[in-house]
C-alpha cells in the first residue's frame, strides 16, 4: 500500500488524524530506510507480509499468512547472503522496488524532525 502513498508531512504536522493508511506504510519504509542510512552497522529492511489471513486482513486474504513471517525471520537469522542487507523492501524473500520518496534524505530527515517534535524525543545518532 505505500507505493500509493504520499510523504505530505505539512499534512502531518496540522492534523494527523488525516493520514491515509498508504501514507502511513511510506512513513515506516522512511523510517526504515533513514535507519540504513544512519546506521550501517544495523540491518534495516522494510517488509510487506503480503494480505494475509488476520484479525485485520481477514478470512477472505489471499495471501498464505506463513510467507507473511517467513521473510522477517529469513531477515533476522539467516546466513543467506541475501538476507545480510540493509536499506532494501522485500516480499516473500524477494526484494522489491519502493516507493522512491522512501529514499530521498531531505524527506527521511524532515521526518525524523517531525517524529522529534511530536515526542520530544531525537533520532539517536
Amino acid at each position: 500500500m505505500h507505493l500509493q502513498g504520499r510523504a505530505n508531512l505539512e499534512a502531518f504536522k496540522k492534523d494527523s488524524s488525516r493520514i491515509s493508511y498508504s501514507d502511513s506504510k511510506l512513513h515506516v519504509v522512511m523510517l526504515c530506510m533513514a535507519v540504513a542510512r544512519k546506521w550501517p552497522d544495523v540491518y534495516a529492511n522494510a517488509v510487506d507480509p503480503g494480505w494475509v489471513p488476520t484479525k485485520m486482513g481477514g478470512r477472505g486474504a489471499p495471501d498464505d499468512l506463513q510467507k507473511g513471517y517467513e521473510t522477517q525471520t529469513w531477515l533476522a537469522v539467516s546466513n543467506d547472503s541475501r538476507a545480510k542487507v540493509s536499506g532494501r523492501y522485500f516480499h516473500h524473500r524477494t526484494e522489491r522496488r519502493y516507493n522512491p520518496q522512501a529514499s530521498d534524505v531531505m524527506l527521511q530527515e524532515s521526518f525524523l524532525s517531525l517524529c522529534s517534535d511530536i515526542t520530544g524525543i531525537p533520532f539517536p545518532q
